[in-house]
């Protein structure tokens, strides 16, 4: 029975090569006409070379923005028998500095700085005065992919970043009198960020951007610079 099965195998293929042997052999040809031109006339280019893009000139961007903060008030401990009030946030304050080698990619750092702070109430308190207050600031330097997604136009320019590295916390947690009244190991390590945004460009040296990701930010805006 194997026998039978391979020689089947072995017929369908010879077939499927023959067919489309046969295939190809068979296609009709094309035939162009050329007209003829008057003698000493020159022929006129049958195909137009592409445009060649202009050489790609190596730049060093500076990017500086504020943004709306993500997950750093998320690190803030829970206490048994205390709950949270209204957050006060100021930044993330963002830095970037990368190097454009491609139309395409860029690679540098992007820093960012944020403090965060909410009061904690215990739960048989009137709600008017914290028990105590808790606060924390954040440094974080990541290693920062730029890519560029390519447009018809030099005003407009989309691109995605990649960012991961380290954070540094400062954090208390201090009663109305300034006194300790708890301490916390500190939160994750690392820092991390993915955002989708565009580039507008005003001038070859000058810009705006704005973005939307997560990690140390939700939506980032600022000015940036080209050298």
């Amino acid at each position: 029975m194997k026998n039978y099965i391979s020689i089947l195998i072995i017929l369908f293929s010879v077939t499927a090569i023959t067919s489309e042997a046969q295939y190809y052999r068979v296609r009709p040809r094309v035939q162009v006409r050329v007209r003829p031109q008057p003698y000493g006339r020159p022929m006129p280019p049958q195909r137009r070379d592409a445009e060649k893009k202009p050489a790609f000139q190596p730049t060093v961007n500076l990017s500086i923005g504020y943004g709306l903060p993500n997950l750093d008030k998320n690190q803030l401990a829970n206490f048994y028998n205390s709950y949270k009030g209204n957050f006060s946030q100021t930044g993330p304050i963002t830095g970037a500095f990368d190097y454009q080698f491609s139309r395409y990619m860029s690679i540098g750092l992007l820093g960012t700085y944020g403090k965060v702070s909410v009061p904690y109430y215990d739960y048989n308190s009137d709600g008017k005065t914290p028990s105590f207050t808790g606060s924390q600031e954040n440094w974080s330097v990541m290693l920062n992919l730029m890519s560029y997604i390519p447009t018809n136009t030099k005003q407009v320019q989309p691109y995605l970043r990649t960012a991961i590295g380290i954070n540094n916390w400062k954090q208390s947690y201090l009663d109305p009198s300034g006194a300790v009244a708890a301490q916390q190991l500190d939160p994750s390590q690392l820092a991390y960020q993915v955002s989708l945004g565009t580039r507008i460009n005003v001038s070859k040296q000058a810009g705006f951007f704005v973005e939307a990701g997560y990690g140390k930010y939700i939506l980032n805006g600022g000015l940036t610079l080209k050298f």
